[in-house]
C-alpha cells in the first residue's frame, strides 16, 4: 500500500488560448490526467467551463495526491466545450501540457507555453499553475446578498455576480470563489456557498481577501460594479442575526466624482467555520460499507449456452459479468468485516414453478440472501446460471428499492454507522425507467451509492441518463434528486485495461456520496479522529 504523503490543490490559470469557435471566444475547460502505464491517462479532475474567455482563472481546484516516492506524470488538457457531454472527445484541443507533480511542487508558480502535440505550439497559449498543500479540513461557509448595486445594463438592470480572491505571498491575488450570476437584479441574494478554509485564506484568518461585484455580460466582456477588501477575521463577525456590511467600491468612479459614495453595499448576512469530516475519518471511525449485488438475468443477454452470449461462460472460466463481480467487489470487501454479501439476480423464471422474478437470492435462499466474500458470489451465479430461464422484462427498480429500504432502516438510527453500495451489472435494456427514476430520487436521501456497469455492445443512453453527470435527474413528478448517487460505466471501455481500471472508475465517485451524505445530513463519524476532537 503507497503511502500518501499529502494532499494538493491545483489552481490553473491560461493565457492566450487558440480561438476555436466562429463567432464568440472559445469556453475553455482544463482536465487533469495521471499516467496509468501503458499508454494509457486516467482523468483525476478537471475544471469548470468558463464561457467566451481566452485568458481563463479557473476558480474549481483540481485535487491530487502527492507521493514523494513516485514520479506521478501529469497532462493538463485544455479544450473548447460546446456540448454538454462529459467525453472530451468530440470538442477542441487547445493544447496541453506535460509535466510531472515534483516539478509543480517545487515551483512555486508553473508556468509552460500549451502544445497542441510535442514540438508543436498552440499559438500564443500559456498555462499557469500553482500548488498547495491541503492541511486544513475545515470549511467556511457564507451567504451573501447587496443592494442598491450600479444599473450597468442599457435595457436592464445589472446581472451581478461575485468573485472572491486571496492574496498571494507574493502579493498577487488568487480566485479562489466564483458565484452564480444572478438575472436583472441591483438587490441579489447569492445561494449559500462553502470554500474549504485552506483555499479561501491559507488558514489566515487575517490574509487579505478581495471581493469583486460584477456585472455579467455573455460576450466575456464583464464590467466591474465594484470591490471591497477584508479578511476572514472582519467577515466571521456576521451571524446570528447581525450581518457584517462593506461599501462597494468602483476605483474610477471615487476618483472622477467628488460626491460619488458607493456602487451599492455588499452584505455578509453569515460567515461559519465547520469541519470537514474525510472519507478516512468516517471508515476509521467505524463506518461499515455493505456491498449488494443484481445481476441481470433478461433474455436479451442471450442462451448462456451460446459463445455469443453475456452469461456464456468462456473455457477460462470468466464472462464480462464475473470480471464486474470480481473487480468492484474486491476492493469494497476490504470496508466490510463480516464480509457477508446479499447477491440477487432479475428478470428471469425462476423454479419451481417458473415465474418471473425481479429480485430472487443467487443462492435460492431468499431469508438468507448472504454468500461468503466475493467469491461466493461467484460461486452462486455460476450454480444458478444452468437452473434459470432468462426472461424480461428488466426492471431495476425493486432490486433498488429493496436495498434501500435496508439504507433507511439504518439511517433511522442518525450515526454514521453504516453506508450500503449497490452494484447493478446489465446489458442496458431497461423496462421500468420511470420506476427506477423514483428509486433513486428516493434513495438519494439515503446512505447509499448505485454503481452501474453496462456490458456488451447496446446503446446505453438510458444509463447515462440515470448517471445524471450533466444534469440533476428528476423523477417523473419533477422531484430532483437529493444527490448523485448513479455512477455508470460501460464494461467496453475497459475490455483491454487492466482489471484495477474498472474498480478505480465505478468506485472513484463513493467516498465523494458518502461524504456528501452525511455532510447533508450534519452526522460525524462514530469515533471522532483524535485531531479534530479539538
Amino acid at each position: 500500500m503507497d503511502r500518501c504523503v499529502t494532499r494538493v490543490e491545483l489552481s490553473v490559470s491560461c493565457r492566450s488560448l487558440l480561438d476555436r469557435d466562429v463567432s464568440s471566444r472559445s469556453d475553455p475547460l482544463c482536465v487533469l490526467l495521471q499516467d496509468a502505464g501503458g499508454g494509457r491517462w486516467a482523468e483525476l479532475d478537471r475544471t469548470e467551463r468558463i464561457k467566451n474567455c481566452q485568458d481563463p482563472e479557473f476558480c474549481k481546484k483540481l485535487v491530487v495526491d502527492y507521493y514523494f516516492e513516485k514520479v506521478q506524470k501529469l497532462k493538463f488538457g485544455v479544450y473548447d466545450i460546446d456540448n454538454k457531454s462529459f467525453d472530451l472527445n468530440d470538442d477542441d484541443y487547445l493544447g496541453g501540457v506535460e509535466c510531472t507533480l515534483g516539478q509543480v511542487v517545487s515551483s512555486s508558480v508553473f508556468t509552460r507555453p500549451l502544445e497542441l502535440k510535442q514540438g508543436k505550439p498552440a499559438g500564443k497559449g500559456t498555462i499557469t499553475i500553482s500548488a498547495e498543500e491541503i492541511k486544513d479540513t475545515r470549511v467556511v461557509y457564507l451567504e451573501v446578498e447587496a443592494r442598491n448595486l450600479d444599473k450597468k445594463d442599457f435595457l436592464g438592470k445589472s446581472d451581478p455576480f461575485l468573485e472572491f480572491y486571496k492574496q498571494n505571498d507574493v502579493g498577487t491575488w488568487q480566485l479562489v470563489y466564483r458565484s452564480e450570476v444572478i438575472k436583472n437584479n441591483l438587490n441579489p441574494c447569492w445561494r449559500k456557498f462553502s470554500v474549504p478554509l485552506q483555499t479561501f485564506c491559507g488558514g489566515d484568518f487575517d490574509k487579505p481577501i478581495k471581493v469583486q461585484c460584477a456585472d455579467h455580460d455573455s460576450d466575456g466582456s464583464h464590467d466591474l460594479i465594484g470591490t471591497f477588501e477584508t479578511n476572514l477575521a472582519q467577515l466571521q463577525k456576521a451571524g446570528d442575526g447581525s450581518p457584517v456590511e462593506f461599501e462597494c467600491i468602483h476605483p474610477e468612479k471615487k476618483q472622477k466624482k467628488k460626491s460619488y459614495k458607493n456602487s451599492g453595499i455588499i452584505k455578509i448576512k453569515s460567515c461559519k467555520i465547520e469541519t470537514e469530516y474525510s472519507f478516512l475519518d468516517y471508515v476509521m471511525g467505524g463506518c461499515q460499507i455493505n456491498f449488494t449485488v443484481g445481476v441481470d438475468f433478461t433474455g436479451s443477454n442471450g442462451d448462456p449456452k451460446s459463445p455469443d452470449s453475456l452469461h456464456y461462460i468462456s473455457p477460462d472460466g470468466i464472462n464480462e459479468y464475473l470480471v464486474a463481480i470480481w473487480s468492484v467487489g474486491s476492493v469494497v470487501q476490504d470496508y466490510d468485516t463480516d464480509k457477508l454479501f446479499p447477491a440477487f439476480g432479475f428478470g428471469a423464471q425462476v423454479p419451481p414453478n417458473w415465474q418471473v422474478s425481479h429480485e430472487f437470492a443467487l443462492n435460492f435462499n431468499p431469508s438468507n440472501p448472504y454468500c461468503q466474500g466475493i467469491q461466493g458470489i461467484v460461486d452462486a451465479y455460476r450454480q444458478i446460471l444452468p437452473q434459470i430461464r432468462l426472461y424480461g422484462p428488466t426492471n431495476f427498480s425493486p432490486i433498488i428499492n429493496h436495498v434501500a429500504r435496508f439504507a433507511a432502516h439504518s439511517a433511522q438510527q442518525g450515526t454514521a454507522s453504516q453506508y450500503f453500495v449497490l452494484l447493478i451489472i446489465t446489458d442496458g435494456e431497461i423496462t421500468d425507467l420511470d420506476q427506477t427514476r423514483q428509486a433513486i430520487v428516493n434513495a438519494s436521501k439515503l446512505p447509499m451509492s448505485i454503481i452501474i456497469v453496462g456490458v456488451g455492445e447496446a446503446d446505453f443512453k438510458a444509463m447515462e441518463f440515470l448517471d445524471g453527470d450533466n444534469s440533476v435527474l428528476k423523477s417523473l413528478t419533477g422531484e430532483p434528486a437529493a444527490r448523485d448517487i448513479v455512477q455508470f460505466v460501460p464494461f467496453r471501455q475497459f475490455k483491454n485495461a487492466p482489471r484495477e481500471a474498472l474498480s478505480q472508475m465505478v468506485l472513484a465517485e463513493v467516498p465523494k456520496q458518502l461524504m456528501s451524505y452525511y455532510k447533508w445530513q450534519g452526522w460525524p463519524p462514530v469515533k471522532l479522529p483524535e485531531i479534530k476532537k479539538m
